[in-house]
């Protein structure tokens, strides 16, 4: 999928209330998809974990314990999103 499309997409995902819980908390904060892969980045996160978080994969897991590494990049971008890790665990 090119750049276009995945935006396309996520902005209507976004609008309909179907985006991850990164994407809505990033959408409060005027925080773009680029942005926010940028900011995962810089804080040593690759390009397509960032892609992952942002798309909300992490939410699918019934059990954290058996994958320690989504709860450090969640760490991760609750510090890009300015926002406490709890908010972006799946209810």
């Amino acid at each position: 999928m090119d750049d276009f499309s995945q935006q396309l997409e996520e902005k209507i995902n976004i609008s309909t209330g179907m985006g991850s819980v990164i994407q809505q908390l990033a959408q409060q904060i005027n925080m773009s998809f680029d942005e926010f892969v940028g900011e995962m980045r810089k804080r040593g996160c690759s390009e397509p974990t960032a892609t992952k978080v942002w798309r909300g994969e992490y939410e699918n897991f019934k059990n954290f314990n058996d994958n320690d590494i989504s709860l450090s990049n969640l760490r991760k971008a609750a510090v890009v999103l300015k926002v406490e890790t709890g908010k972006l665990l799946p209810k």
